[in-house]
């Protein structure tokens, strides 16, 4: 086990000095696509990194909250996170679709809200659209059921076809009251007044949280960095870990730069993840 990794900047050192020195009090949240899981080219393919469960595991035991913030569906997170049947992982969050839908590992049963008829309205609507664009061979639409994603990854041309999405896509979702979340070779259709930051910012008040960790890869991550910087200007100590490259792919610009510590993506997560539970064990 390495030396727990310290952050380049004056208030991700302060963070992570809170979440050490109170480990009880501490709120440690991730993502999951890109930061727990690679990202593949088929999404019901991204299994978590093999040692992913067992640090969230040993982590809430050391803790206060342990979470899990996704654009997923919570109950897709939990399976190909292996969560539900990690030994010890009894306390898990996991925030799916951007925080409108929760799981707890309490109950084990997703708590949702219906589904947004501007979601149904673009199900219907979508694959007329996308054949008049002419969209090519590798095109896929993910339905995440309370939203709708269109993935490019598997095209000839993945930033190509997305450049070409981009505004009909946002004009779709605009038409029936949905917000457009972009991400790496992929754009979503979903509701608004949800994000990362919102789902963030309220776990960090239920829970009460003295200091508070999030580690994020996308352009979805970037609402919860904002949160976090709102809360440490409020006097709430934060750390903000960027998943970084995996397969030659860089991480996304935004998302490196607003980082206080950036990592070799989720197999480089984990070990932060495994780390920060060897250092908060010891100190017992």
């Amino acid at each position: 086990m390495g030396t727990l990794l310290e952050p380049t900047t004056p208030a991700g050192r302060a963070g992570l000095a809170a979440l050490l020195a109170e480990p009880r009090r501490a709120l440690l949240a991730v993502d999951f696509d890109g930061t727990l899981a690679p990202i593949v080219a088929d999404p019901e393919q991204a299994v978590a990194h093999p040692g992913a469960a067992a640090a969230l595991a040993r982590l809430s035991g050391l803790v206060g909250t342990v979470a899990v913030v996704t654009g997923r569906p919570a109950l897709a997170a939990v399976r190909l996170g292996g969560f539900a049947d990690a030994p010890g992982l009894d306390h898990l969050v996991v925030l799916g679709h951007y925080g409108a839908e929760r799981w707890d590992s309490a109950t084990g049963q997703p708590i949702a809200p219906g589904i947004h008829p501007g979601v149904a309205a673009v199900r219907a609507e979508l694959p007329a659209l996308l054949a008049s664009l002419g969209v090519p061979e590798g095109t896929v639409v993910e339905d995440k059921e309370l939203s709708l994603a269109v993935h490019t990854r598997r095209t000839a041309d993945p930033d190509g076809v997305l450049a070409r999405l981009r505004t009909p896509l946002a004009d779709l979702a605009a038409a029936h009251g949905l917000a457009v979340e972009p991400g790496r070779m992929v754009i979503e259709l979903r509701p608004p007044g949800v994000d990362k930051g919102a789902a963030l910012t309220s776990l960090v008040r239920e829970r009460a949280a003295g200091a508070v960790l999030y580690a994020g890869d996308d352009l979805g991550d970037l609402a919860a960095f904002d949160a976090v910087d709102r809360l440490r200007a409020d006097g709430l100590p934060g750390l903000l870990v960027a998943s970084g490259p995996v397969t030659g792919e860089p991480p996304v610009r935004e998302v490196a730069e607003r980082a206080d510590l950036v990592v070799p993506g989720p197999g480089g997560v984990v070990e932060l993840l495994e780390q920060l539970g060897e250092e908060l064990a010891t100190a017992r």
